[in-house]
């Protein structure tokens, strides 16, 4: 009710208005019919005194004052801030009202406080209101709080509500209500606050609710809630209230500072848009150390929170700063699907350019990242862990040249997923633990970082994972490392899926993959092209090999030493001859010299799957480039070298083929009986004119000893004598030979022995392969 009903509602926003609406606050706290009770409802016997309408002149003074009263303004204007310090009341409502200020410190309510489509505003000029102007440095007391709404010490009964009320303080906090106690909800919906929003150590039973609200302190605090407990959820989303083109998001242009919280519920930041100016003054003095895992310029800063439900930074939020969770704990999921963060890329070391900080927290769900786009920044995950999946794809990360997404050491339980993403930057994964697999099916990996040791696209260094790491195409979108992929000791139970893939390399290193000391069940190497640098396979070892012509030709080649694996995805069949051959041949050029183990592993495979004529055809190959390499090597004695090779392949096929050696010897006897016994001896002439020499004639042939008379001459045994080394028929040392036949007897000896000896040396290897 009006003090003049004829007057038409007050416009309380409207400036000082006529003097017919001007109420005294001396005259309203007067008792009786001229006070409180005249302003009291005489509908009802509710102890609520409802002012409207009014202009209220002088300081509304209920210091300290013990009032079983609810106190309602509507639409009135204030000339002084209403001062309820250390007072008991049982309610307090402003609606529609015009405030300079508002005091409030350790006041108790037993109800709702309620501030709604109030403007709130304090005249930066004025210096003479105590608590809600800026003070001079000569006269501030210490502890005194600089607020347009002070709160600070309140306990309300209820719930305080802000529901679309203007609160601006051009020079202080806008509200400050540090351990304000409420065993109800803070409603705040399209609350606009120019100024910090402090509220450390608030306790509510309820949720805290921005939605829809705009904070604006450029310069520091958007939002403080350092150790605050709200009981409920917070909500910093979309006010949907209203027609859709009503729509209000949350936004916040500072920094929303709530470090130590804890919410017993979820905090939901949808379509929230957080700014912080990226050039401007540092807020906090302590973080313009060289600490280099400070972020000085964050949006959002819940360093050690504790979360039991969900935090939902997704569908649509935008942030202009880094995205800040040291240390933190959230029980559920944390949710970034569809978000935007950036920052301003750091000229210099430290660069403190991290788009998403998450070092050592703990999160009980999933973290969903699709369709997350970072135009600029690094997230960084390290020593995070994850009790459910990673959940990117479709997601655009970019930061050319540096780490752009770095998870050192976490732990992920379920699958890590950053399929048909777009990633400019080294994606670093060294250390991470994986449960299930690490999926990264048609993302595309460019601009990595340059370091002094590497330079990959890809880091999978020491990792562990429970099933696959799939490296392959997806829906014709081939995966790409245009700086190649390390994977270093890592440990993959199952398989490692490189199919229709494209890896590249970058100077000086020229690494296309690193798989040294990776242990798989099975490695599928089957890339669209043929990688652009060098293939390490050193030390690795899978169960099953699947791979193609473009692996091996590999344009840095491959180091396959002590490469082990069991079998082949597409085996050799015993009757391919011509397979068997281009396998050899792909391994000889990819390897681009002689190595001897990758020839033994193949050898070793084909004969534990039963292939042994093969696995000799192998072994009898690595002979001949193992000559080869020795001929290269030796230059002056390299003819020799190959002469002696050609010799033990033609005759034994190096030991590895002895039935060529029954066929040289049937060869040698045939050739020898023919030479020995279709020649004639001269010494049968010259012995018979001289019958005192000690050569004798004996048929065709002469005898050395005249014992020896009775020997018959046979031209196949004595053949035969020859090429057998060691055991002695008894012809060989009995027979005159000269001339010509001397030396094709030399001949046939030496042929003998180099039989026998590479003879022995294949029985001696064939007796280590079946040991």
């Amino acid at each position: 009710m009006t003090t003049e009903s004829a007057l038409p509602p007050l416009d309380p926003f409207g400036g000082i208005p006529d003097r017919r609406y001007e109420v005294k606050a001396s005259d309203l706290l007067k008792p009786g019919n001229a006070g409180l009770l005249r302003w009291r409802r005489t509908a009802t016997n509710a102890p609520i005194v409802y002012v409207e309408d009014a202009y209220i002149t002088g300081t509304l003074d209920l210091r300290a004052a013990d009032l079983k009263y609810l106190f309602r303004f509507e639409r009135c204007r204030f000339e002084h801030p209403p001062d309820v310090r250390e007072a008991n009341l049982l309610g307090l409502v402003f609606r529609k009202c015009w405030l300079p200020g508002l005091k409030a410190r350790n006041m108790r309510s037993r109800n709702d406080v309620r501030l709604i489509r109030c403007v709130v505003q304090v005249d930066g000029a004025d210096r003479e209101i105590e608590e809600t102007t800026v003070q001079r440095g000569d006269d501030r007391e210490r502890g005194m709080p600089n607020a347009a709404v002070n709160l600070t010490d309140a306990v309300i009964e209820g719930s305080m509500v802000l529901t679309r009320t203007v609160i601006s303080h051009p020079h202080g906090k806008a509200i400050q209500a540090d351990r304000l106690v409420l065993t109800g909800a803070l409603l705040a919906y399209r609350m606009v606050a120019n100024g910090e929003v402090r509220l450390p150590g608030l306790r509510t039973g309820g949720n805290v609710n921005f939605s829809g609200a705009t904070l604006n302190n450029p310069d520091g605090f958007a939002l403080n809630g350092n150790g605050l407990h709200i009981g409920g959820s917070l909500l910093c989303e979309v006010d949907n209230y209203g027609p859709a083109s009503q729509r209000k998001r949350f936004s916040a242009t500072g920094i929303m500072y709530l470090p130590s919280a804890t919410v017993d519920s979820d905090i939901v930041l949808r379509e929230a848009k957080l700014t912080v100016s990226q050039h401007g003054p540092i807020a906090v003095d302590a973080w313009k150390s060289n600490d280099p895992y400070l972020d000085p310029r964050p949006a959002l800063v819940f360093d050690r929170m504790r979360v039991d439900g969900n935090v939902e930074l997704s569908d649509g939020l935008q942030a202009l700063g880094t995205l800040r969770m040291v240390n933190a704990r959230i029980g559920g999921s944390l949710r970034l699907a569809g978000a935007e963060v950036s920052v301003v890329r750091g000229k210099s070391q430290p660069y403190y350019d991290r788009a998403l900080h998450l070092d050592g927290t703990e999160i009980g769900g999933d973290i969903e990242a699709t369709s997350l786009r970072v135009p600029a920044g690094q997230l960084r995950l390290a020593d995070v862990t994850v009790g459910g999946n990673f959940l990117a794809w479709n997601s655009m990360f970019r930061h050319p040249g540096r780490d752009v997404f770095s998870a050192r050491r976490s732990k992920i339980a379920g699958n890590f997923q950053l399929t048909d993403a777009t990633i400019h930057g080294t994606l670093r994964l060294q250390g991470v633990d994986v449960g299930g697999s690490i999926n990264l099916a048609g993302t595309r990996l460019t601009e990595p970082g340059l370091r002094a040791t590497s330079s990959f696209s890809l880091d999978v260094r020491t990792g562990r994972i429970g099933r696959d790491l799939t490296l392959r195409d997806n829906n014709s979108r081939p995966f790409v490392a245009e700086g190649g992929v390390n994977l270093d000791g890592a440990q993959v139970a199952r398989r490692v899926d490189l199919r229709g893939s494209q890896l590249g390399s970058l100077p000086p290193f020229a690494v296309a993959l690193d798989a040294g000391d990776v242990a798989a069940d099975e490695f599928t190497l089957t890339p669209s092209a043929p990688p652009a640098g060098r293939v390490v396979l050193r030390r690795a070892h899978c169960g099953t090999l699947t791979d193609n012509e473009a692996f091996w030709a590999a344009s840095g080649g491959i180091e396959l030493e002590d490469f082990r694996y069991d079998a082949l995805g597409k085996g050799i069949p015993l009757a391919d001859d011509k397979a068997l051959d281009h396998r050899i041949e792909l391994l000889s050029k990819a390897m681009r010299g002689y190595r001897p183990g990758p020839y033994d592993q193949l050898a070793h495979m084909l004969r534990a799957a039963g292939n042994e004529e093969h696995a000799s055809t192998v072994a009898l190959r690595k002979q001949q480039f193992r000559y080869e390499a020795l001929a290269r090597g030796f230059k002056f004695f390299g003819p020799g070298v190959r002469l002696w090779s050609w010799l033990q392949r033609s005759m034994v096929g190096y030991g590895y083929r002895p039935v060529r050696a029954l066929g040289w010897l049937f060869t040698l006897l045939v050739l020898g009986s023919l030479w020995f016994g279709l020649r004639s001896d001269d010494c049968v002439h010259w012995t018979a004119s001289n019958p005192a020499h000690q050569i004798i004639a004996n048929g065709d042939r002469c005898v050395v000893n005249q014992q020896d008379t009775g020997l018959q001459w046979n031209p196949v045994i004595y053949t035969a004598d020859l090429l057998v080394p060691i055991v002695d028929f008894g012809n060989k040392s009995r027979w005159y030979m000269h001339g010509p036949d001397n030396w094709v007897a030399a001949g046939f000896t030496a042929s003998g022995w180099i039989l026998a000896t590479t003879v022995a040396a294949g029985v001696s290897r064939m007796l280590r392969r079946e040991s």
